[in-house]
């Protein structure tokens, strides 16, 4: 039987079957082959002996959570309280496309604002659209429909209305709001391990939250191929491997002068590229 792992604790897989839940073993040979299973998994079990007997191919996976096949990443981004930080958004946008996970940007807390720095965030949210991303506010009333059908991992930083958020969208959670992580049981958050929860259609990471913002694992070129909208302009610079730093006749500079592409955003790859 074919089912996914959406519970582990210990040695122990909850495997979802159709409607049914099986408490799995993992086969000693996966030891012996250096493989781990992960909440996520698509698993071949013997239901009868409950073992899991395969793991089926990962289209992804994470470290900081353990989570695979992860359809994508809500990018839970506040604009007050705490500030709107460029930075850590075009950080995590450029990991999580590295992981070849789609990143979903949800910005919150704007009713926060007045008049002149709303219109300043929605510039902001209005640049990120045109380079190709999904962008929300958290009040849009179509925000539920991206969940459906989908494995999602929340990220943002402490106070960004991560909580909050998922109480708009399903208020039968119950969140408590305040704390670091997302907590999708009732009452206190205790959870040590990581779980798919059933919501909103989907499921969603019941995790300690996304905690790898790091490049660990990229190049400097991995850096720069995962800023999406450079893309489109390397073709035009002189050099096929142009970094755009310090090449001459560099398309992608060319943009950031004339504004096309954002200069907050070419300033974080360089401090990026630079730490690297």
């Amino acid at each position: 039987m074919v089912g996914k792992i959406i519970k582990q604790i210990s040695n122990d897989y909850t495997v979802k079957v159709d409607n049914e839940l099986y408490v799995c073993k993992a086969r000693g040979k996966f030891r012996n082959m250096g493989i781990t299973p992960l909440v996520g998994d698509n698993v071949v079990i013997d239901e009868n002996n409950n073992y899991i007997l395969e793991i089926m191919n990962r289209k992804n996976e994470l470290d900081r959570p353990s989570v695979s096949n992860i359809d994508q990443v809500v990018i839970v981004t506040s604009v007050k309280i705490p500030d709107f930080s460029s930075n850590l958004l075009d950080k995590l946008l450029t990991i999580i496309e590295f992981n070849n996970i789609k990143p979903v940007i949800c910005f919150t807390k704007l009713d926060l604002l007045n008049e002149v720095e709303l219109e300043e965030i929605k510039e902001i949210m209005d640049y990120y659209r045109k380079i190709g991303y999904e962008v929300y506010s958290n009040t849009d009333s179509n925000l539920k429909d991206i969940f459906k059908d989908k494995i999602t991992v929340f990220a943002g930083q402490s106070g960004a209305g991560k909580s909050s958020l998922l109480n708009r969208l399903d208020n039968s959670l119950n969140l408590e709001i305040g704390e670091v992580s997302i907590a999708l049981g009732r009452g206190r958050h205790t959870t040590r391990h990581t779980e798919l929860i059933e919501v909103l259609d989907g499921y969603i990471a019941d995790t300690p939250g996304f905690s790898s913002i790091d490049f660990r694992g990229m190049e400097k070129s991995d850096i720069r191929d995962n800023f999406i909208e450079f893309n489109e302009y390397r073709e035009f610079c002189e050099y096929k491997d142009c970094m755009h730093i310090n090449e001459l006749k560099c398309m992608v500079k060319e943009k950031v002068n004339d504004n096309t592409i954002k200069l907050s955003r070419y300033e974080n790859y360089l401090k990026f590229v630079e730490k690297r």
